[in-house]
């Protein structure tokens, strides 16, 4: 679904297609190749404060554009995770459907919530724990069990 203004959607597919054309192995070999015919030209060039100029201004523009179409892969990987995981969130009956707008939530109350989570954890674990303790059989048989009819259990 492109959107309507030409400049996004060209943005949008040029960040798309130099994630996979920079993020390749060819374009790591290639950027190998550059930093080894700049330094081999280097006798070439009396090691002069230009040859240094052309590799440091070369990367300086490198990464100043690299940057921006990283943010944007990023920021579309993102928001396509999180639209799949609300999708996720939102089908399952039991999943508490709040949970869908996490990223609209403060610092403070993502914190808050990560430790309620972290509450349950403790609270599963000592609840593990204590059956262990009260069934020690099942503790040293971790793995599945034959029943009478030839069945595997877990």
């Amino acid at each position: 679904m492109p959107s309507g203004n030409p400049v996004s959607e060209f943005f949008r597919r040029l960040s798309k297609s130099s994630a996979h054309v920079f993020g390749s192995a060819g374009a790591f070999i290639a950027a190998i190749l550059v930093v080894l015919l700049w330094i081999v030209t280097g006798p070439i060039f009396d090691f002069s404060d230009t040859w240094q100029l052309i590799i440091n201004t070369g990367t300086t523009i490198v990464t100043f554009l690299m940057v921006f179409l990283i943010q944007a892969t990023q920021n579309r990987d993102s928001l396509s995770i999180h639209l799949k995981l609300d999708e996720l969130i939102r089908s399952i009956k039991r999943a508490r459907n709040s949970m869908i707008d996490l990223d609209c939530l403060s610092d403070e109350e993502l914190h808050h919530l990560e430790e309620q989570y972290q509450q349950l954890n403790d609270r599963r674990r000592a609840s593990r724990s204590r059956q262990e303790s009260a069934n020690p059989t099942t503790a040293e048989q971790p793995g599945p069990v034959m029943s009478q009819q030839g069945e595997k259990r877990i």
